[in-house]
């Protein structure tokens, strides 16, 4: 499919990890395909991210096993990665010549690879629920009618919170279906902890621009969009998008107590620390928040995880996040690196994620945890998720922090008319060139 071009709104990568172990393994030396799987040789280098080996070990062995039992004579070297050096990494490897045969990228970051020529194509196909993959991560691999990199498993962000709380505050332990009854709510929570000035009813960081994109996506703005003339531009200051910014900006002034700079990457201890009812984030934040260290394990029978209303009675938009796998341009190994992506994305592998309430890749195996309590919130969000502009500068707006900046500056100040003007003229310069 052609890599979609109407307006769109951005995000970041998902899921925080533990750093990663170091690879430095050579790439599919010699690794030759062949008419008979057991005469193949050579090596197939693998990175995956790190939560593979914290969160689905069983899985990563189940599946090098079957590729062994298929290809006995092919060497495999899996190594796992962080998120916070990968791209480091990765781009050193591919510059020396030594890259992975397969590499897992977060769902942001596979533009850049696909327009720079650093992935291979790969035949949709040949892969097992292709049929009904999620349309966003397929999205994030597509582009001129080729698919450059294979979904893997998908993410959306939900409500967390604290029934205890809400049974304390008001009555009931469950979470309001509208954003009027959840302000009506929050209000009341926010008055049983007035003596605590460093409580937030709501913990909403200032610089949480993933937040904030659901909120222009809620009012119909968008960051970015692409026009008649073949060419991006921002569109923040647009008028939908400044009702959804100011939209936020309210709600982080009214029920965020804390430190309106910190960002969202310790929101869960917040959780996990009773200062907080509520937050809106990665369904995995929950368990963080009563992790015996990152939080308290006390609170467990207490949080719970739900959708997130929005303004006007409806759900707000949830971006989607998620993981690719994809197979790097120069291996020598190609067909080899491809068919252990097969393995590893198949319906038995994707089971194994959706088990482990994981959301897999595919709309048919999602469909039984969108009413499973645990997986509901998330797995419902994802079919109508948004996603990041598919712009070839879309990396160097995220690694410049333009929206970051943009909100900061209104929380300095700065008006939102302003501020959003500023934002644009900045998005204008970096998003039609390759990051």
């Amino acid at each position: 499919m052609k890599r979609q071009l109407s307006a769109a709104i951005g995000a970041t990568a998902l899921l925080a990890s533990l750093a990663g172990c170091g690879s430095g393994a050579a790439p599919g030396k010699g690794a030759a395909a062949s008419a008979d799987p057991k005469a193949a040789t050579g090596t197939v280098t693998i990175w995956l991210m790190n939560d593979a080996q914290t969160n689905w070990p069983e899985l990563v062995q189940q599946v090098n096993d079957e590729f062994a039992a298929k290809y006995p004579k092919v060497d495999l070297k899996l190594s796992y990665q962080g998120w916070s050096d990968k791209i480091g990494k990765l781009d050193a490897a591919l510059t020396a010549g030594n890259a992975p045969d397969v590499v897992e990228l977060g769902n942001t970051e596979t533009m850049k690879y696909i327009l720079n020529g650093s992935l291979a194509p790969v035949d949709r196909s040949t892969f097992e629920n292709s049929d009904s993959w999620i349309r966003g991560l397929v999205n994030t691999c597509s582009y001129q009618d080729k698919l450059f990199c294979v979904p893997y498993y998908a993410g959306a962000r939900v409500g967390i919170y604290n029934s205890a709380m809400f049974q304390d505050a008001t009555g009931s332990p469950d979470f309001p279906k509208t954003e009027d009854e959840l302000r009506a709510a929050l209000d009341k929570v926010q008055a049983k902890h007035k003596g605590d000035r460093t409580f937030s009813a709501l913990y909403l960081p200032g610089p949480y621009w993933y937040a904030a994109m659901s909120y222009v996506a809620a009012a119909g703005g968008a960051i970015a969009r692409f026009d008649s003339a073949g060419r991006w531009h921002g569109a923040l200051n647009d008028a939908k998008s400044q009702q959804g910014i100011s939209h936020f900006v309210d709600l982080v002034k009214t029920y965020n107590h804390g430190d309106l700079t910190v960002n969202e990457a310790g929101q869960a201890a917040v959780l996990g620390k009773s200062k907080a009812a509520v937050l809106y984030g990665n369904s995995w934040e929950a368990g963080s928040a009563v992790a015996p260290v990152t939080g308290d394990p006390k609170l467990t029978d207490a949080l719970k995880v739900t959708g997130m209303p929005g303004p006007g009675g409806k759900p707000l938009p949830s971006f989607i996040g998620g993981s690719d796998l994809a197979v790097t341009a120069k291996s020598a190994g190609a067909e080899l690196a491809a068919d252990w992506i097969r393995m590893f994305t198949s319906t038995k592998s994707e089971q194994v994620l959706a088990d482990k309430d994981t959301l897999p890749n595919n709309l048919t195996q999602l469909a039984p945890l969108r009413s499973k309590p645990a997986t509901a919130a998330a797995a419902n969000a994802v079919p109508d998720a948004w996603f990041t502009p598919l712009a070839p500068g879309w990396g160097a707006i995220e690694k410049q922090n333009v929206l970051v900046t943009m909100l900061n500056d209104i929380f300095k100040g700065t008006s939102v008319d302003a501020a959003t003007r500023t934002a644009d003229a900045a998005i204008d310069q970096l998003i039609n060139n390759p990051s």
